[in-house]
């Protein structure tokens, strides 16, 4: 993907990138590859900073004073992009797959876009909305636990649960001795042997609703995240991605 500016982003105001980082995260910050890719680089002795070689990864560098080249070309901060997709089920959210899988950045292909990265994560088998971006610091408000972020997902299931069972799910339970909840948890419709349930969780942690519901032995037939806060996933198609509006920026802010 080329380094170009995106048309459609709305006029935001640019957030300066304050302070010393590593130099690896620094090329992360400034939209110009991931941290492991800047790490290769640098040990490559690609990186130059204030005109001389810099083969430490964690060298300490201001990203917006310190002239930073890659293979001679300066590095500047790029334009900030925010944007949504529908990850399809059967994709990962790493750049690159040691095992060869495809990944959501085949659904960016086609975009002129600067480096970006998910925020947060949706397994494998997972679907729906993810955010992605180059902006680290409005990422890193959005996962921040004190946030609490809403995320509500639907989700099919291979069972078809009475009020009973979904008590039990709203309850909660302790797996590998960690205590799994969700902020909601309720019946969408049910069907013969499948049900789907709406659930929403304030917080992220590792494939959080599937080792909730697996402790009740229910299996996940789908996972679909729909929305992040008040953003919607909408109609947006799967496979697309679209870049947010002024407005939506406003509302996850909120």
């Amino acid at each position: 993907m080329t380094r170009k500016p995106a048309r459609q982003l709305p006029d935001l105001p640019r957030r300066p990138i304050a302070g010393k980082v590593s130099l690896n995260r620094a090329l992360s910050k400034l939209g110009f590859c991931s941290r492991k890719q800047a790490e290769l680089m640098i040990v490559e002795g690609r990186v130059r900073v204030a005109g001389k070689v810099a083969r430490d990864p964690s060298l300490r560098v201001d990203p917006e004073r310190d002239r930073i080249t890659v293979d001679g070309t300066q590095i500047a901060a790029e334009r900030k992009v925010y944007l949504m997709l529908n990850k399809p089920r059967g994709l990962v959210t790493t750049r690159d797959d040691p095992e060869g899988r495809g990944t959501v950045y085949d659904c960016l292909a086609d975009l002129d876009l600067p480096f970006v990265s998910p925020v947060g994560r949706l397994d494998k088998a997972s679907e729906g909305l993810l955010l992605m971006t180059n902006d680290t610091r409005w990422a890193n408000a959005l996962l921040d636990p004190a946030s609490h972020v809403a995320k509500t997902y639907h989700v099919q299931i291979a069972s078809a649960p009475d009020e009973t069972m979904l008590e039990r799910f709203r309850q909660g339970a302790v797996v590998d001795g960690e205590l799994l909840t969700a902020s909601s948890i309720g019946l969408l419709r049910s069907g013969g042997r499948t049900a789907w349930l709406e659930i929403v969780l304030d917080e992220g942690r590792n494939r959080q609703i599937r080792r909730l519901l697996g402790a009740f032995d229910i299996e996940v037939l789908r996972l679909v995240r729909v929305a992040i806060g008040r953003l919607q996933l909408g109609d947006l198609a799967k496979g697309k991605a679209r870049h947010l509006t002024a407005e939506e920026l406003v509302m996850l802010a909120a």
